[in-house]
């Protein structure tokens, strides 16, 4: 996977969480779990992606200068 593709995933993981947080702050409280689920999964996926483009960015130990 190329890093713009992941990159892009990333922004839109981010902005979906952001929506999410937005939503359960004016949302009633019998629709909060479901939305607090929802938040949860996205933010998973948010850090998993982040964590993917951070080890794209770094350099295999064997290249690195001494």
């Amino acid at each position: 996977m190329s890093i713009r593709v992941i990159a892009k995933d990333l922004y839109r993981l981010e902005k979906e969480v952001e929506r999410l947080e937005k939503k359960i702050a004016t949302c009633p409280p019998e629709k909060r779990e479901e939305l607090e689920q929802a938040l949860k999964e996205a933010r998973a996926a948010r850090d998993k992606a982040r964590s993917a483009l951070q080890g794209v960015k770094e350099h295999p130990p064997y290249r690195k200068p001494r």
